[in-house]
Parts: structure tokens; C-alpha cells; sequence
């Protein structure tokens, strides 16, 4: 299997920590905007689309900062790829965005780059700060 490429993305964004944290960390935040609808067994999460499902382990989260978490179809493969969301707060400014850090293989680099646009633009709609 080739190995997947880490690609980091920022999304300035309008809201505070706290609500966003709650947008990406939660089975309810997440249904919101990542997908159609998000159900959680402890660390075990599943995200469905339309006719789909996907499974995801949470790896690691912070309050009020960070989510991590690994597709399981990559668990399996004995892959390290992973997706995170983080809260990055500029100390000055105090301008806040979503940094997310994900993997794709190399000829899916932009479009799953695309995706994530496609989702945070989703997510801004609900927050209001479109």
C-alpha cells in the first residue's frame, strides 16, 4: 500500500473555543456538520451518510482544544493515518481557527482538501459565521 500523505489545513472561523469544541468532540456537535448523523459506544464512533457508515476510534481529545481520530478501515490495515481537529486560539488577536490535520493518498490530496473545505463551510453555516 502506498504511503498516505499529511496534508494541514487552517479555517478561520467566528466563534468562541468552547462552542466549537462542543461542534467537534461530540456525537451531536459532529451530526451537525461532518455527517448525516454520528452515534458514540465510549471511544467508538460511527458516522453515517446517506447509505453509508464509517467507524472511527477516538485516539486522543483535550477540552476545550483538540479531537483525534483514526478511521477504523486504517486500524485495520495496521495504518498510523489519522484525523484531528484543533482549536487554535492566535494569542494576540485572539483570532480563533480550526487547524485540521488529515492523510490521503497522493492523487486525493486536494480533494479530500476539498472535502474538508466543503465540511467546515458546513460547519460555519450552523455556528452562524459564514
Amino acid at each position: 500500500m502506498d504511503e498516505k500523505i499529511k496534508f494541514e489545513i487552517e479555517f478561520p472561523i467566528h466563534a468562541s473555543p468552547q462552542l466549537l469544541y462542543q461542534y467537534i468532540s461530540t456525537p451531536s456537535g459532529l451530526s451537525e456538520w461532518f455527517s448525516d448523523n454520528v452515534n458514540s459506544r465510549g471511544e467508538l464512533f460511527t458516522f453515517i451518510w446517506d447509505d453509508s457508515e464509517e467507524q472511527a476510534k477516538l485516539l486522543s481529545k483535550k477540552s476545550g482544544e483538540r479531537v483525534k481520530f483514526r478511521w477504523m478501515a486504517d486500524e485495520e490495515e495496521g495504518s498510523l493515518c489519522y484525523f484531528e481537529v484543533r482549536i487554535q486560539v492566535d494569542e494576540i488577536t485572539k483570532d480563533v481557527s480550526l487547524m485540521v490535520t488529515d492523510f490521503a493518498d497522493e492523487d486525493e490530496v486536494e480533494e479530500a482538501k476539498m472535502l474538508w473545505e466543503n465540511q467546515i463551510a458546513d460547519l460555519k453555516q450552523v455556528l452562524g459565521s459564514a
